[in-house]
């Protein structure tokens, strides 16, 4: 099953008895993943496994769902933050799906987003760590994607949620798109709602209100994706005021479709068509092909993806989309609107710590 059908079977409880059945299959493995998760944090808190610590601070930024909740961008702005303090900043992934000799989505989008920071991937964190201090003589480390990954001490937990879908269902996999139990929420030290511009007000409210209820120490902020243009290939680009009203065909393969979806509407295109792929879906060029023929197929105007998509097409998009189409993808900034202050107190009191 997809994770885009995966996603509305457990969230948005689509479906007939059939579908209820299935979810009901779910819940004894999900009881079963629930106090696994629970034993695990319990040997952590204890001191039961062992906790690395490195030698400089580290920032992690993180997520309690499964899926696309804006994590990239928020550790782009703060790679950003931090250059402006003048540190040298690493950047730890893992590197979901990478293969030997060439970087996969996200690591790529980070190398390219990030110029200043050396992107270290390596799916055992505290090795990372050692290497990013001792050979790249970082001064602050930035852990991508590492609320689950404990082995590593940080000094400052960051926790993205999408507004849009904040505790996917309130169950743990595979029953829900929990990670863990809610209960995580107490580890960390602020929590960023993403994309809170295509939530209602009240959505927004009641889940930070319940995140509170867990951790009412917590500092909560609020962000948006901001288009900044459309990029496209041998360097050229588009200003997002002129794809409004054209005609778009849309395609992606992330973890939330619906969020880059959403932001297109209300970009004021005419969205004529689109596809979803699987997250993290390796294109072929024959995949470039098909989209490019349904979309002229539509009459689109545009074709466009979402830059994680993007740094897996561009290899295989060896043409410009054929028929007059447009191919690009849609460069989006992270903005924290409310609760900035808040945020950077954190991150400042945690790089003010001593360097060894």
């Amino acid at each position: 099953m997809r994770l885009e059908g995966y996603r509305k079977l457990l969230v948005a409880r689509d479906g007939g008895w059939k579908s209820i059945l299935l979810r009901a299959t779910m819940w004894l493995p999900s009881l079963g993943y629930a106090a696994a998760m629970r034993v695990r944090s319990f040997c952590y808190n204890r001191g039961l496994l062992k906790v690395h610590k490195a030698a400089v601070p580290v920032i992690c930024i993180g997520n309690i769902t499964t899926g696309g909740t804006g994590k990239t961008p928020l550790v782009i702005w703060l790679a950003e933050v931090l250059r402006q303090r003048g540190l040298r900043c690493a950047i730890l992934t893992r590197g979901y799906k990478t293969r030997k000799g060439r970087l996969s989505d996200e690591p790529a989008i980070l190398t390219k987003s990030c110029p200043d920071a050396k992107v270290v991937v390596n799916a055992d964190r505290v090795a990372g760590a050692k290497k990013a201090v001792e050979e790249y003589g970082a001064q602050v480390l930035v852990m991508d994607d590492g609320f689950q990954h404990r082995r590593l001490a940080r000094d400052l937990d960051i926790v993205a949620v999408d507004a849009t879908c904040p505790f996917g269902g309130a169950h743990v996999l595979p029953a829900g798109l929990l990670r863990e139990p809610m209960k995580a929420f107490k580890r960390a030290g602020a929590v960023v709602m993403t994309r809170s511009n295509q939530a209602s007000a009240l959505h927004v409210h009641l889940a930070e209100e319940r995140i509170r209820s867990i951790n009412p120490n917590a500092a909560i902020a609020r962000s948006v994706h901001v288009p900044v243009g459309v990029k496209m290939l041998k360097g050229m680009s588009l200003a997002v005021e002129s794809l409004k009203g054209q005609n778009v065909y849309a395609f992606c393969g992330i973890g939330n479709p619906d969020g880059f979806f959403g932001m297109l509407e209300q970009m004021g295109v005419q969205l004529v068509g689109k596809r979803v792929y699987d997250d993290h879906y390796d294109y072929s060029v024959e995949d470039i092909k098909g989209i490019c023929q349904a979309a002229a197929e539509v009459g689109a105007d545009v074709v466009l993806t979402t830059q994680k998509d993007w740094a897996k097409t561009a290899l295989g998009a060896s043409h410009e989309g054929g028929e007059g189409i447009v191919l690009g993808y849609l460069d989006i900034r992270l903005e924290i609107t409310d609760g900035t202050d808040r945020i950077m107190e954190l991150i400042d009191r945690v790089v003010s710590r001593p360097l060894t």
